[in-house]
């Protein structure tokens, strides 16, 4: 029987029980995507990460409890946080990831963590007909990247306010679907609902600001925004647009250490 380190972090927020939860498994040699997608399942957390070394960089694959994704930030945060805190990594160090959405990095800068993600800005679509009834809020602006839907709605309250069909929103297709509107006390706010993904609501997600930075970047005429995800956990994400890079940024709490006996 191997054991081997899993922990679970809190990202995007300061204070345990906060953010969105994340587990975080160290591998010492290549596993199966089958053993994987069971501990993730296990875990039931929205994504769990997988970390292998690979010579000075890692190998990063995320699951959540019913689906390998193409990329996942507060997994990544979470990853890159456990690093630096078990010593794997020194803290002036570059953690540096091999994924399904090529080499991403993340640094810390002060109390934040930074990390280096692709853009996903989104392409503007028609309004399907259906999608008011499936939010049960108006619809100002809808579009797409390659991963997610992005919807923009009337305001904050409407916002706030959202309890959205989810066998509808499973039914648009792609990962997931991002709600957002400007904000009053921040930039801008959001929520992600990915029941396609297993995942009715993500308290915070990361990579959905790949696409909600260049989004309000735009709008808003600002390279460096700071967003609230209203979930019931909620948090912070700060996100700097740089061309086809998006700096996604925030904190990190480990709430769990322990093993996992295979």
């Amino acid at each position: 029987m191997v054991e081997l380190p899993i922990y679970v972090v809190d990202a995007f927020t300061k204070h345990p029980f906060a953010g969105n939860p994340a587990g975080v498994c160290i591998l010492e040699s290549p596993v199966s995507e089958d053993w994987m997608q069971n501990v993730a399942a296990e875990l039931k957390h929205a994504e769990t990460a997988f970390l292998q070394a690979r010579g000075s960089a890692f190998q990063l694959r995320w699951f959540t409890p019913t689906v390998e994704v193409d990329l996942c930030g507060h997994a990544t945060l979470a990853s890159a946080h456990i690093l630096w805190e078990s010593g794997r990594l020194h803290l002036n160090q570059t953690a540096s990831f091999e994924t399904r959405s090529g080499v991403l990095t993340a640094n810390r800068v002060g109390e934040l963590i930074e990390m280096d993600f692709p853009s996903e800005a989104p392409s503007e679509l028609e309004i399907p007909w259906n999608l008011e009834d499936i939010l049960g809020a108006k619809p100002v602006w809808f579009g797409a990247n390659r991963m997610d839907y992005l919807v923009e709605v009337e305001d904050v309250e409407a916002l706030r306010d959202l309890s959205p069909d989810l066998n509808g929103v499973r039914q648009l297709g792609h990962r997931g679907l991002i709600v957002t509107a400007r904000g009053t006390s921040h930039d801008f706010v959001s929520r992600f609902f990915a029941p396609q993904s297993g995942i009715d609501e993500d308290p915070v997600t990361g990579s959905a600001h790949c696409c909600l930075g260049p989004y309000w970047s735009e709008k808003l005429g600002k390279e460096t925004l700071d967003g609230f995800q209203a979930s019931a956990r909620g948090g912070m994400v700060r996100v700097i647009t740089r061309g086809d890079r998006t700096m996604i940024c925030g904190h990190a709490v480990t709430v769990l250490e322990g093993v996992i006996r295979c």
